[in-house]
C-alpha cells in the first residue's frame, strides 16, 4: 500500500514573495498525473492548524517563503528537515506570536498521539518583499518556483512509478 503524502505550500498568496509555497503547490498539482494519490493543498495558517493539516500522512513535503536577516539571497532554495528548520529563522508560517511554532505543534501532537508524519521534508525558498501587496512574486523568487516544482516532482518518482 503507498502512503499517505501531502504536498503543502504555505503563504499568503496576496502578499508578493510570501505567496511562493502556494504558487509552487499549484505547478505541482498542475504537473502532477491524475489519479497519484497524491495531495496537494494550499494554507496560510501555521502552529496547531498547520499540524492539524498534516495528520494522518506519513510523509508532507512543505514549500514556504523564508526571510532572512542575516543577509537575504532572494530566490535561494533550501531543503530542510525539521532539525535543521530549528537551527535556522522559522518559516514565515511555521511560527506566528500568537501560535505555537510548527516543531512545537509535532511535538505537543505527538505527545498526545496523534498520527504526526514519518517524514517531513521542508523547501524554504528565500525571499526579500513579504510586506507589500500583490499576487505576483518577485523576479527572483518567481525564478525559483520551476526549480522546487522539479525538485520535488523528482522526489516523488518513485511514488508516480509504484
Amino acid at each position: 500500500m503507498k502512503p499517505r503524502i501531502l504536498v503543502l505550500g504555505l503563504g499568503n498568496p496576496i502578499l508578493t514573495d510570501d505567496g511562493v509555497g502556494v504558487l509552487v503547490a499549484e505547478e505541482v498539482r498542475a504537473r502532477l498525473p491524475e489519479d497519484t494519490g497524491i495531495d496537494v493543498l494550499e494554507v496560510s495558517v501555521g502552529g496547531l492548524t498547520l499540524m492539524e493539516s498534516m495528520l494522518g500522512y506519513e510523509r508532507v513535503i512543505l514549500i514556504d517563503a523564508l526571510l532572512r536577516k542575516d543577509g537575504q539571497s532572494p530566490g535561494k532554495v533550501h531543503k530542510l528537515t525539521l532539525d535543521e528548520l530549528e537551527t535556522i529563522s522559522p518559516t514565515q508560517h511555521s511560527a506566528s506570536p500568537h501560535d505555537a511554532s510548527l516543531i512545537t505543534a509535532l511535538e505537543t501532537g505527538q505527545r498526545m498521539g496523534f498520527p504526526i508524519p514519518q517524514s517531513i521534508t521542508i523547501y524554504a525558498i528565500e525571499v526579500e518583499n513579504v510586506m507589500e501587496f500583490s499576487e505576483y512574486p518577485s523576479p527572483s523568487v518567481a525564478a525559483a518556483i520551476p526549480r522546487v516544482t522539479d525538485a520535488i516532482l523528482a522526489e516523488l518518482s518513485s511514488e508516480l512509478i509504484a
